[in-house]
């Protein structure tokens, strides 16, 4: 096994604004052994996500920041290719955090195995993962939303909007989805059958645009963009709306702050709850999700979709990628040649 080359990736400075290709660099190292209870695993896929911007500054907020000259970190899904933990077996595929580099030797702490029997292993970093249980007790637990209700989703086909979009949907609800290309838009209509769309790219005036296509105001606002799409559901809100607050990727490259939300006061008057959360708040519940998960893929009532690129050198065009628009679905990075 010493014979075996790992290519990973770290982090070579902290952006500013904007990641850059320059922010990255590979470096290759030879394994070590397997110790015992030890395992060792080639990555198949790695996941980019919007959140890893923000672990990218010097600044605690709910996770601890990546460290210059560190490998950088995310989730991976993999297959065991040998191993000394009693738990693990050679050929198990598995879920883990240690993405952005080709193998991983594991301890087993946060290893976990995949049932593949639910969807495809790499649905496990998008639909299947974090983005669909972000997705489904944001809605589900935070938002509430009602039959009948109007739900606007910003971010609308990404890998956390386009199920909420789908969950909204088969909770009876009227939904509403905000992109940024008419391919996008499109794809809403036809294959995660919300309502209607708006290609924010086209609008002059965001606030109308969302007030013509929601006329009976907003119930449930899911945010994952902030900025001028937060304003326009805050003008758009009905009496006790809500809003789960999943992400402000408008900000993340933000350099300095951007002023608030200009029509903040709605919040008071109309009685609207903004309420954060993070995916790990609703860990006990995750045999819910993937119960449900399960039916609604059986009976073809979820679609989805995925951007993979090819290659560990390509993990930093792919999280690049994320703040232009460049995925259609869950962005991930294929390791191996399978």
């Amino acid at each position: 096994m010493t014979s075996i080359v790992n290519r990973e990736v770290f982090l070579k400075s902290r952006p500013v604004g904007v990641p850059a290709a320059d922010n990255f660099a590979i470096r290759e190292s030879i394994l070590p052994e397997l110790a015992d209870n030890q395992i060792l695993i080639r990555n198949q896929y790695m996941s980019v996500d919007p959140y890893m911007r923000g672990r990218m500054r010097d600044l605690k907020i709910y996770a601890a920041p990546f460290e210059e000259g560190e490998v950088m970190t995310g989730g991976a899904v993999g297959k065991v290719l040998a191993s000394n933990h009693p738990r693990f077996q050679e050929g198990d595929e598995v879920l883990h955090q240690n993405g952005w580099r080709e193998y991983h030797i594991s301890s087993g702490i946060g290893l976990s195995k995949i049932d593949t029997s639910i969807a495809p292993i790499q649905t496990f970093l998008g639909l299947a993962g974090m983005p669909g249980q972000t997705a489904y007790f944001g809605l589900l637990r935070v938002g509430e939303p009602k039959p009948h209700e109007t739900v606007f989703v910003s971010a609308a086909s990404g890998a956390v909007g386009s199920l909420v979009c789908q969950i909204a949907k088969i909770q009876g609800c009227y939904v509403v989805g905000s992109v940024g290309s008419d391919a996008k838009a499109q794809w809403l209509l036809d294959e995660a059958g919300v309502d209607d769309v708006i290609n924010y790219r086209k609008e002059t005036d965001l606030q109308q645009a969302v007030r013509a296509k929601c006329p009976k105001g907003i119930d449930v606002y899911f945010e994952n963009v902030g900025g001028a799409h937060l304003e326009a559901a805050l003008g758009n809100m009905n009496m006790f709306g809500r809003i789960p607050m999943c992400g402000m990727i408008s900000h993340y490259n933000d350099v300095t702050p951007e002023p608030g939300p200009r029509n903040l006061m709605f919040v008071v008057g109309r009685r609207i709850k903004l309420q954060g959360f993070i995916v790990s708040d609703f860990a006990e519940e995750v045999e819910a999700f993937y119960a449900d998960l399960r039916q609604w893929i059986q009976d073809g009532r979820i679609k989805w979709q995925e951007t993979v690129l090819q290659g560990i050198e390509k993990a930093p065009e792919a999280f690049i990628g994320l703040f232009t628009g460049a995925n259609n679905g869950k962005m991930l990075v294929q390791l191996d040649e399978q």
